[in-house]
């Protein structure tokens, strides 16, 4: 009878310990979760798009090739550069009101 009141009491011990964790976890997620969802607000208030995840991976896209075109410029490729800057700056305009 006293060896299942130490395993009990062990299992007890090992049940709190493990659900600490689990909730501290959930919590630190959680606040990352906010954290992100906040800063996504933001940043689509700011811009005056929708907060979607079509229009963040359009504005992704349209500063790539904004870098593209930027890059293209330094390397001395004129029309390289006009092109990407025009394709970059039309994606942009359609999602940014």
């Amino acid at each position: 009878m006293h060896v299942e009141g130490f395993f009990e009491g062990l299992g007890q011990v090992l049940g709190t310990i493990i659900r600490f964790v689990v909730d501290l976890l959930t919590g630190f997620f959680d606040m990352l979760g906010s954290a992100g969802r906040d800063f996504l607000n933001g940043l689509s208030r700011a811009l005056g798009m929708e907060a979607s995840l079509l229009g963040m991976i359009a504005l992704v896209l349209g500063l790539l090739l904004l870098g593209l075109s930027v890059r293209a410029f330094v390397r001395k490729r004129v029309v390289a550069g006009i092109l990407w800057l025009l394709i970059s700056l039309w994606l942009l305009s359609l999602i940014i009101h």
